[in-house]
């Protein structure tokens, strides 16, 4: 029996199937660190790989929970953004509060970046200390329906705790680069005990593949983490305001876009609706493909 290509997706569906999708990259990513791990104690005294371990987890942790408890303030710093007036963006304001209601949330704080693409993001850890940036150009290009499908998208990530959720990722992937890049530096100190060297030989030569290509299979695995997410706040976008047309507008007009590019970091550029670099793609979702999934909602 041949399947109905046109048959409906179901939001909160699409939202289920995302997350579990995002939840089974996630046990990916930790399983090539407890693999990683396992090699390497095989291939040098366990005590040794306490000792890396001990290490990464500073590092990575560290480094992290830095950028977490300050994402905002980074995210809005790195690109110039000022709060947006009341008075001036009362539209912008309006928008916000009624996706407030219907979601939820509490009201974020709003910021408007210097830039004539097409664009919005949100950070923060919590829902308590969010903010929604866009950028001039999506004020002045996009029509208010559009406008709010992307205001929508913006509270979707904040509503599903993404910051958290792709800071604990960022803290595995860390851990993994770190403990590769240890293993590996190692090397060059080891003792020439022949002995030991031979008995370890087959977990050093894996230990070595598995250091030089983990952080490469987990880079991508977070980039499809990245991805799902994109599609989950997409998701709760039409959850919220309960009209797909409006964000497949905004993605449209996205697509048709000729304007420079934004001079913004690439560590932020995960946080943006649509991807800032049209020569890096792969923190996104293929637009075509975003705007296939929210016209069968």
């Amino acid at each position: 029996m041949k399947m109905d290509s046109t048959r409906r997706i179901n939001f909160d569906d699409q939202i289920s199937r995302n997350k579990l999708k995002s939840f089974f990259l996630m046990v990916i990513v930790f399983t090539v660190l407890v693999i990683l791990g396992y090699v390497i104690s095989f291939a040098f005294d366990p005590g040794y790989f306490f000792v890396i371990m001990i290490i990464a987890i500073i590092f990575s942790v560290g480094y992290i929970l830095i950028s977490y408890y300050n994402s905002d303030k980074i995210a809005i710093a790195s690109v110039g953004a000022k709060e947006a007036d009341k008075l001036k963006y009362r539209e912008f304001y309006d928008l916000v509060e009624g996706l407030t209601i219907a979601s939820g949330l509490p009201m974020p704080k709003l910021y408007i970046m210097p830039s004539r693409q097409i664009n919005a993001f949100a950070s923060g850890r919590d829902p308590k200390h969010a903010v929604v940036c866009v950028t001039e150009g999506a004020l002045e290009k996009l029509d208010k329906k559009e406008l709010e499908g992307v205001l929508a998208h913006e509270l979707g990530h904040v509503s599903s705790y993404d910051i958290r959720y792709m800071t604990f990722v960022a803290v595995m992937v860390g851990m993994i680069s770190i403990v590769s890049e240890i293993f590996l530096r190692s090397l060059w100190f080891r003792g020439n005990d022949r002995e030991n060297n031979q008995g370890n030989a087959i977990f050093l030569i894996i230990g070595i593949i598995l250091a030089v290509l983990a952080p490469i299979i987990v880079y991508f695995v977070q980039l499809a983490i990245s991805r799902k997410r994109e599609f989950n706040a997409d998701a709760s976008a039409v959850k919220f305001t309960r009209y797909p047309p409006g964000l497949i507008g905004a993605l449209k007009k996205i697509k048709k876009e000729t304007e420079p590019e934004k001079k913004v970091s690439k560590a932020v550029a995960p946080l943006f609706f649509s991807n800032p670099f049209k020569d890096i793609g792969s923190t996104h979702p293929d637009i075509d493909k975003r705007i296939q999934v929210l016209e069968k909602m």
